[in-house]
């Protein structure tokens, strides 16, 4: 929580940031944090009434489903894909030694830094071939 909520919503760091402030000042931000507390009820309200209609048309397809003699099962068979598999990594194609450390690419994505380094100098990918 940052620190301007927690005196917001600790009473006495709230009295004392606050100790300053005229009377008119402190209606003022009564009456902004009433028309915030008022648009947060509308906003769950509405949320509400949301979830409820939602929740009436699930309740009206289920009805709909039993009268046709289906069950949620059913739709699992029919509906549920199975997660695509996760390809293997590519083993690397090219390799190099720098400084004692061994680095590899597939050949595919950016050229890492030492390969083109060496492209630069004049060599080709084919010196570096597994």
């Amino acid at each position: 929580m940052s620190e301007f909520l927690d005196i917001l919503t600790h009473g006495r760091r709230f009295k004392a940031a606050v100790k300053e402030l005229s009377v008119e000042d402190l209606k003022d931000v009564a009456v902004k944090l009433e028309k915030i507390i008022t648009e947060k009820e509308k906003q769950a309200e509405e949320e509400s009434a949301v979830m409820a209609e939602r929740n009436a048309k699930i309740e009206e397809i289920r009805q709909q489903m039993e009268a046709v003699g289906l069950s949620i099962d059913d739709l699992g068979a029919v509906a549920a894909k199975p997660a695509p598999k996760k390809r293997a990594p590519r083993p690397p194609k090219y390799k190099i030694e720098v400084n004692g450390e061994t680095i590899t690419w597939t050949g595919q994505g950016r050229t890492p830094t030492v390969f083109k380094n060496e492209l630069d100098k004049g060599r080709s990918l084919e010196d570096f071939l597994i």
